[in-house]
C-alpha cells in the first residue's frame, strides 16, 4: 500500500484538487476496510476565495485548514451532514482544504450500503455527506493523519484520467473559479 507522503498535499490547493483525482480513499472500522476511487474534488483556498471557510478567519471549526496539510478536515453542515476535506496548500497560503465530493465504491460495498441505509449503488457516494454517510465518517476523525496507516487514509490509485473543469457546486461567491473537478470511470 502506497500511501500519499505529506508533500503531496503541500502543494497550491488546486493542483492537489486535481492530483486527488483517482486515488483511492480507505476507511478502517474496527476489523472492516472499506475504499474507493475518489472521482470529483473541489479546492477552496484562502484570502483569494471568498467561498473558503477559511476566507475570514481562524476559528475552531476551520483551524484543521491552517494546520499541517495531509490531515483530515471534517465540518458539520446543514445542523445534520458531515463533509470530508484534506488539508492542502502551498508555504505561501496561509490555509486552504480540498473537498472530495464523489468516490466510486470499491471494497466493503455492503457497509457503505448498512451506513448510508440504501441499496443503490450509483447514488451511494455521489456527493460529499454521503461519502462521510458511506464511510462513517464524522467529526471523530477531524484532523486524522491521511498520510500513515491510520483510521482514514488515502492511497495511489488508478493511472490518469481526463479531467473535467466546472465552477464549484452550492456556492454562491467566487463562481469564476472553474475549480470543480472530475473524472469518469
Amino acid at each position: 500500500m502506497s500511501f500519499l507522503p505529506r508533500e503531496f498535499y503541500a502543494r497550491d490547493t488546486v493542483i492537489v484538487a486535481k492530483g486527488l483525482l483517482g486515488k483511492k480513499l480507505v476507511r478502517k472500522i474496527g476489523n472492516k476496510k472499506i475504499s474507493g476511487i475518489i472521482t470529483e474534488t473541489e479546492a477552496y483556498r484562502h484570502k483569494d476565495d471568498p467561498a473558503s471557510h477559511a476566507f475570514r478567519k481562524k476559528t475552531e471549526r476551520n483551524r484543521a485548514m491552517f494546520e499541517e496539510v495531509g490531515r483530515a478536515y471534517i465540518y458539520f453542515t446543514y445542523g445534520m451532514y458531515f463533509c470530508f476535506n484534506v488539508v492542502a496548500r502551498n508555504s505561501k497560503a496561509e490555509a486552504g482544504a480540498v473537498l472530495i465530493r464523489a468516490i466510486h465504491p470499491e471494497k466493503g460495498i455492503e457497509v457503505m450500503k448498512e451506513n448510508r441505509k440504501k441499496d443503490e449503488l450509483k447514488s451511494l457516494t455521489d456527493g460529499p455527506a454521503k461519502i462521510a454517510q458511506a464511510f462513517d465518517i464524522n467529526k471523530k476523525q477531524y484532523g486524522v493523519d491521511l498520510t500513515c496507516n491510520s483510521e482514514l487514509f488515502i492511497t495511489e490509485g488508478i493511472g490518469k484520467r481526463k479531467i473535467i473543469s466546472s465552477p464549484r457546486i452550492g456556492i454562491s461567491a467566487a463562481t469564476e473559479n472553474l475549480w470543480n473537478f472530475k473524472i469518469t470511470l
